[in-house]
């Protein structure tokens, strides 16, 4: 029995169902468990395998009896313990004292989601943000003498972009870098309020360097100073005792909702003059007499060329706050394994309140997304880490990357955020208490929906990537052009838009192509189901934007008109291919119990997408009122099907035990 079981007298008789694992014998249920868990892993198991024994003490959990000091004193004692571990390794190539494994790197800062998540955060800066700008945008001088001390902690860097007055719209930023060609320096600064860098982690107290997002300005001879767009620049902040360097003025952001261990601080620059060198040059470069050189010409794509080398950071930031999400499952899904409350009327024993179907349909479908979304953020990470490794960038590889990790970022962290929500109702008054670590990690998951790109702006941008390719196929389309189109090609359009996997499409090759024309369960029907809607959204959202456009309206009020709808189109699209994911998770599962049980957890996961969205199905004659009532019946009888395994469901997330200690919870000795 382990620590959170409930006593013997609390266990069914023999041959009944058991509450708290599931009806199979308990061998059956633990290789249950490891089969749910390999699958979830996906293929940086042995990675994961690691970093959850490395972090199997309680002393990774946050203590809210610190001091905002002491907190963050203890998040630069864990990151040195990391360190010691060579936890940073796996993020840095070979050659620059790491092992170049990227997709290792994003498995093992997402478990840190299960830990304190200000460390994930502090470390995410430290050698994520600030040591990626440094081995991504910068080159050998960069790399020889800045990457080993960052790697080590010896050097303590914080990333630098965001702006009082301007966030998700870096192009705009403030801070300028003008190139000085009489002594060979740049000089960074502030040009005004607005321009104050801020919300930057590490800037209050921690960093001694910044890598800092500003507008390079600068002229050849005879030119006059031009701006070049937002480059990179490595800006020293700090001298050995803490002091602020001359021309730099840092404060601190103070209190937050959330995250006490990460200094998050403001840095204004008053003309701080650094040398030629501190430009981070692998796209652009300025020579001694201010002429500016880079091998890509358009400022545009330049621009994007230079972030979507950073993507790893808002891949990291959706994957760990799925870890956070699965965190609060597995404790409110325990919590609510051995609480009871209220006796039936047919008995004098109170109620498992996992046994109330209101319960369930709190916690299980949630569990189900989680599923869902793990899943999708594996194939993320190999792909990113195909993509980085590789000698040349592909860059059509990497649009269809950006637009696709920007997506899951949004609906994984609003994900999380709602889960360890809904996880702390869940748990009542126990739930709220800090010692049983939810009403913690609510504050502490809140930015994750703002920072690394806020989700709305994300979510934008996916559905204007889908817009971009469909408009190349309906460009110079006259109105009857245009209406055919509509009516007879979209659908094959969108199909071939999504590059489907074989095994998705053998589903929908034996569904009928009409949905409410077959099972529900089947699984070719559901994945019809998603794929019309994201078929109908995009078809109707590009007519809009085409209308309006046609009537000479301003191109903001085109936009704006629309914007619900953009972002409807993202987010449809976006569960779409989490849908397939787990599809294709299902099908590469060598386990038939495992396979059996996910494919229950995938119906789970697509009755509650409908249900959610039942309203705008209903509307647009996507299903039927009587296909609406069978998926709100159909969510209750799943939740009925997989109350058995709830416990083996959320063990199969594998928190470290140690990471999941909480009072509400007795231990094996208080039961």
């Amino acid at each position: 029995m382990t620590a959170i079981e409930a006593s013997s007298a609390d266990l069914p008789a023999p041959g009944e169902p058991d509450a708290l694992t599931s009806t199979t014998p308990d061998d059956d249920r633990e290789l249950l468990i490891d089969n749910l868990r390999i699958a979830l892993d996906g293929r940086w198991r042995t990675t994961r395998e690691t970093v959850r024994g490395q972090l199997n003490h309680a002393e990774f959990l946050p203590d809210p009896s610190r001091t905002l000091d002491e907190a963050r004193a203890r998040m630069l004692e864990l990151m040195k313990e990391l360190t010691s571990h060579g936890f940073p390794r796996s993020g840095f190539l070979e050659k620059h004292g790491g092992t170049g494994d990227i997709g290792a790197s994003i498995s093992a800062i997402e478990l840190l989601g299960y830990a304190d998540l200000s460390l994930m955060v502090k470390a995410g800066v430290q050698w994520g943000l600030f040591g990626g700008a440094v081995e991504n945008l910068g080159t050998a001088r960069h790399h020889e003498t800045l990457v080993p001390g960052l790697i080590d902690l010896d050097l303590l860097g914080c990333f630098a972009m965001t702006e009082t007055g301007h966030g998700s719209n870096v192009q705009a930023l403030q801070t300028t870098g003008t190139y000085d060609p009489a002594t060979g320096e740049f000089v960074i600064h502030s040009e005004s309020h607005l321009a104050r860098k801020d919300y930057i982690g590490g800037a209050a107290q921690h960093a001694k360097v910044a890598a800092v997002f500003a507008q390079l300005v600068t002229g050849g001879p005879g030119e006059e100073p031009t701006s070049r767009g937002v480059h990179c620049f490595v800006v020293p902040l700090r001298d050995d005792e803490g002091n602020d360097l001359p021309g730099v003025t840092t404060s601190d952001d103070g209190y937050k909702g959330g995250l006490a261990g990460v200094d998050n601080g403001r840095i204004e620059f008053d003309h701080v003059r650094i040398p030629r060198d501190n430009l981070l040059n692998r796209y652009a470069d300025v020579a001694e007499d201010g002429t500016y050189s880079s091998p890509i010409e358009n400022e545009n794509r330049r621009f994007f060329t230079m972030l979507g080398t950073l993507i790893r950071g808002r891949v990291s930031v959706a994957a760990t706050a799925g870890a956070a999400g699965r965190k609060a499952l597995t404790i409110a899904t325990r919590y609510g394994l051995v609480r009871k409350q209220f006796e039936s009327p047919d008995s004098t024993d109170e109620i498992t309140i996992m046994d109330y179907l209101g319960h369930q349909r709190k916690l299980l479908p949630l569990i189900a997304k989680s599923y869902a979304l793990t899943f999708a953020q594996n194939e993320i990470i190999e792909e990113l880490h195909e993509l980085q490794s590789a000698e040349d960038l592909d860059e059509d590889r990497q649009r269809q990357l950006e637009s696709a990790a920007a997506g899951l970022k949004a609906m994984t962290t609003w994900h999380a955020s709602n889960t360890i929500n809904v996880c702390r109702e869940a748990c009542g008054g126990a739930g709220y208490l800090d010692e049983n670590q939810l009403s913690i990690m609510r504050g502490d998951i809140d930015v994750f929906t703002t920072f690394e790109g806020d989700n709305t702006v994300l979510t934008q941008l996916v559905a204007k990537e889908l817009l971009s390719a469909y408009a190349q196929d309906v460009r110079g389309l006259n109105t009857v052009g245009w209406a055919r189109f509509i009516a007879g090609m979209a659908r094959d359009v969108i199909l071939e838009k999504s590059a489907a996997r074989q095994v998705v499409q053998t589903l929908i090759d034996g569904s009928d192509e009409d949905p409410e024309q077959s099972d529900l369960t089947n699984r070719g029907t559901q994945i019809r189901l998603f794929r019309n809607r994201e078929d109908h959204l995009i078809r109707t959202c590009a007519n809009r934007l085409r209308r309006a456009t046609e009537d000479d309206n301003e191109p903001f009020e085109v936009f704006n008109g629309a914007q619900d709808h953009l972002l409807k189109v993202g987010s449809a699209h976006t569960e779409r291919v989490v849908l397939e994911a787990f599809v294709d998770a299902i099908d590469r599962c060598d386990s038939k119990a495992g396979t059996e049980l996910l494919g229950k957890v995938c119906d789970l996961f697509v009755y509650s997408a409908l249900d959610d969205d039942l309203d705008w199905f209903l509307m647009h004659r996507h299903v039927s009122v009587e296909r609406a009532k069978a998926i709100r019946r159909g969510v209750n009888e799943l939740c009925r099907d997989l109350r058995p395994h709830a416990r083996t469901l959320v063990d199969a997330f594998a928190v470290p035990e140690e990471l999941l200690k909480t009072v509400m919870i007795p231990d094996q000795d208080s039961v």
